[in-house]
Parts: structure tokens; sequence; C-alpha cells
């Protein structure tokens, strides 16, 4: 019988009981798993909050039986309390004595706060974007790729997670390419310039007041150096302490804020600036060799300058804090140290080798990051299920997996470094995320590509031009860099943050997120 005839009426009154009976057996049978339908999420969430606030629970009794007690007091009790106290003035004087030089101590020696006054991405004017057709056009013109190269690429850029509009140099968009010395100089002061002078139109903040200066670019290393660059731009002041950190990878950027940090605990009642970005120009490799082929396919144009402060009366503007940074480095491994290296291949030709290992690598690092930052940052009740879970494996069975904690009661709001679709993909897989808090990251990827350091800022942009941020909310930066090195940068919002003007997402941000072909 075709599925749009009409069957035959039942003729069977037995048959139709029986089967209304089977059914209503099998609806009671599914009846008690409604237990199981209940999400476990919540019970945790339950434990977690029973954990965070168990001190306060305990102390809430104590305080009303104290408050009880003292409401029964008459004023001889009282009259008796301070003569008891007249009488022992040794011990109170050197209580106080005590309390003072304590609270003393603890205000001189706890570290300054570092205020994110704000910072500014850098975008490149639509000439040079490069879309996803006209990448491959321009490889086979070059003449520079054999045929098996051009599919490699071509493959990579399907599964890449780029979109149609990410930048790429201008000397790469001549036929032949023009890559020098000077267009790579070209390059870097107008992603360095475009985003500093944005910084100091946004924040108002004088050329002269800047104290401390660190660039990052991992690449490009010229002579005067790129700090050097920005201090003859903007005519900085002859005591300004200045940084130019290179080679250090991806990961550069939380780099550079620790060090401005660092500096920033020292050096009183001023400003910092950190610019990082990534050079093109003189690093497009022309061979032919697979694994030097990537970084073409996923590096693109981009840079950020971020303004940090001590000053204490920046915190009423300022959008954020900096409250942890903590940095992991695999270089003693040599797998680690050479997962990610620049040569030259046996044509002579200079490019960046990722290695078949890298992912494995990347994720040790970030254990080992992660074990560092979860005592720091995590709530007390994952902390003692880890504890548990741990101390269960020794004693009694090793097959019990590792507790994972869930660093989502930790941070609200995620920056993973858009080093690549994979490198998202694992991170969202091992710290059990959800793709919410991955989107700012494959958006990022999606409209942007791999900036190299300056890509953390571009997902907090993201984030920031979606109206997410609240008063109080943890963000998590971290990137990933060569050496190998996994860092991480922790900071908390200080209030309801909006968009910076002219912000990298301030024309597009409507249209994402996108759905990312997989």
């Amino acid at each position: 019988m075709e599925a749009g005839g009409n069957a035959p009426a039942d003729t069977n009154p037995t048959a139709r009981t029986s089967a209304r009976v089977g059914v209503q057996i099998q609806q009671s049978r599914r009846l008690p798993d409604f237990l199981q339908s209940v999400n476990l999420k919540y019970v945790k969430l339950g434990y977690h909050y029973l954990i965070s606030h168990l001190l306060t629970l305990c102390l809430v009794p104590v305080m009303i039986i104290i408050l009880i007690e003292a409401s029964q007091m008459n004023p001889d009790d009282i009259r008796q309390l301070w003569l008891h106290l007249q009488y022992n003035l040794v011990f109170v004087i050197t209580c106080s004595a005590i309390l003072v030089f304590g609270s003393t101590v603890y205000i001189m020696t706890r570290p300054r706060p570092v205020y994110l006054v704000d910072y500014f991405c850098y975008r490149a004017p639509d000439e040079l974007k490069a879309p996803f057709e006209s990448f491959m056009e321009h490889s086979r013109l070059t003449g520079d790729f054999d045929e098996s190269s051009l599919q490699f690429q071509r493959k990579i850029l399907e599964r890449s997670g780029l979109g149609d509009e990410t930048y790429v140099p201008e000397a790469m968009h001549f036929v032949p390419p023009r890559p020098s010395m000077q267009a790579a100089r070209e390059e870097a002061e107008q992603v360095m310039f475009g985003a500093v002078d944005n910084l100091f139109a946004n924040t108002n903040v004088k050329a002269k007041d800047i104290g401390i200066l660190v660039v990052n670019c991992s690449l490009f290393n010229p002579t005067p150096s790129l700090s050097a660059m920005i201090v003859n731009k903007y005519k900085l002041r002859g005591n300004i302490r200045s940084f130019n950190l290179g080679g250090m990878g991806c990961s550069a950027g939380v780099i550079a804020v620790d060090l401005a940090k660092d500096l920033l605990q020292v050096h009183r009642n001023t400003y910092a600036v950190v610019v990082s970005t990534e050079n093109i120009t003189q690093n497009w490799y022309f061979g032919n060799k697979k694994a030097m082929l990537i970084p073409n396919c996923l590096f693109r144009v981009g840079g950020a300058a971020v303004l940090l402060s001590n000053k204490s009366v920046d915190r009423r503007r300022a959008k954020y804090r900096l409250v942890h940074v903590v940095r992991t480095h695999r270089g003693s491994d040599d797998k680690a140290f050479r997962c990610v290296y620049q040569e030259q291949d046996d044509a002579g030709k200079t490019g960046v080798t990722l290695s078949k290992d890298l992912m494995a690598i990347a994720g040790g690092a970030l254990k080992t990051n992660i074990t560092t930052l979860g005592p720091l940052v995590l709530p007390i009740s994952e902390q003692l299920l880890f504890f548990a879970t741990l101390v269960l494996k020794k004693l009694f069975q090793k097959n019990i997996k590792p507790y994972i904690p869930d660093f989502k009661l930790a941070f609200d709001h995620f920056c993973i470094h858009a080093g690549g679709r994979a490198v998202i993909d694992e991170l969202e897989k091992n710290l059990q995320l959800l793709p919410e808090h991955v989107e700012a990251s494959r958006m990022t990827l999606h409209r942007f590509g791999n900036t190299s350091s300056s890509s953390i800022w571009y997902e907090l942009a993201y984030t920031e031009a979606k109206g997410r941020i609240r008063r109080g909310q943890r963000i998590w930066q971290i990137a990933f860099g060569s050496g190998f090195k996994c860092n991480s940068a922790v900071w908390q919002a200080l209030r309801h943050v909006k968009p910076a003007p002219n912000g990298p997402w301030e024309d597009c941000i409507d249209r994402y997120p996108v759905k990312v072909v997989q």
C-alpha cells in the first residue's frame, strides 16, 4: 500500500484494546526516565554555589547569635566590659599597634593595580582585501608554486575558517609580488601608526604622557627598531622606557602586557603603550614545501595598540583591570622548540615550518598553563573536585579519568588565539566549552584571519561590539606561540563596556556570527 493511501478499518476490538494497553505500558515504562532528563549542570551549579558561599552560610548563624546576645545586654554589662578593657590597656594598645603595622605593610607591599584604559585594533583599507579566488589566482600567476602546492593551498583555505574579507599587504597584490625592506617598513607603519593614532584620539592621552612603550613583532625586526619608529613618529619623551620584542611568536602580545605590568609596578603614575603586530611582506613563502605553505594561507594583516595605566584616577574611565598573567615555556623540549621554526627549504627559500606535532605540543603547553592558572581563578568547589579525583585515582582505581575543571565557572568570556580552526576546535573540546564561548575566536578568524599576537584583541573587540561585557565579568585571553609557549591573561571588567569609536567591527558586527564551512 502507498504511504498516502487509506488504511482498512480495524475490525478486531481485542486487537485495538491490546494495542492501547501496549502503548500505555510503553508510556508508563518511560515515565520514570524523567529523572535522567534533569541536566546535571544544575546539580553542579548548586554544589558550586554551596561551596563558594559555605563560609557565609556558616557565619550567618553565628552573627545572628551574637546579635541576639548583644541585644540582651543591659547598661551594667556594657559598663563592666568597658572597665575590663581599661584594666587591660597594654593589651589594647599592643593589638592596635599590630593592626596598624600590618595594615601599613599590606598597603605598601601589595601590587599596584594595572588598568586597561582602552585599546584599538587596526583595520586595513578595503583595497587590500584578499578574497579566496583572488588569492588562488594570484598565487598561480606568481609562477612560484607548482600544481601540487596550489592544490594544497586551496585545500587549506577551504578548511581554514577564513572568509573573503581578510587583508594581505600591498606588496602581495602585485604580480609578481614586490617584497622589500621598504615595503615591509610601510606595512609596519600603516598598521602601528593606524592603531596608535586612533588609541590616542579615543583616550585623549598626549604622547608626552607615555612613560613605557613595548612593541612586539615576531618576524620583522629592522634597525632602527619598530619601537624606535613609534618614538620618532610621535616624538615621545627622551627618558621613555622602550622595548622591542622579536621572534616570540603569536603569544608575544601577552608577554608584552606582562612586561608592561612589571614596569608599571616600579614606575609610579605613568602610562604604558603596548603595540602587538606581525609583518607579512618579507615573510611570504614562495616555495613548494607543504609544511611552510600553511602560514601563507592563515596569516593576515592586523595589529593592536593598548593603553595601560597605574594611575588610581584612571580607574573611573578604564575598561578593565589586569588580574593575572600566567606564562608557560616548553622550549627545553626539542620537539616543542622546533614545532614552529623559521628556516630555508632545499631551494634556499625562507619560510616558517609548522610541525605535524603542533597540536599535541600545544595541548601539553595548555595543560601546564591551566595547571598554574587554575588555583588562581577556579572557585574552591572545582578545586575540591579536582583534588578529590586525584586522591581517588592514587588510592583506589588508577583507571579513573582525571577531573577537568569547569573554567566556565571562572570566566565569562574567552579570547582564544585565532591561530586556525584546529586550534579553536581543540580548545573548545579540551576545555569543554560551548559554541558561544568560542564564537569571538571563530568570527575573528573568519573576518580578519590569523593576525598573530593581536588576534586576542580583535576577539575582545568582537565581544564588546556585541554588547556582552558587564561589570565584574572576567575575560580569559589565551595564546600560543613559537618556542613553544602558552600564555594567559585574565582581565576583569570595571564597567559595562561599550565598543570604542571606529572599532574594527563597527560596520559589520550585525552580519556576525556567520556559519563557517566545516
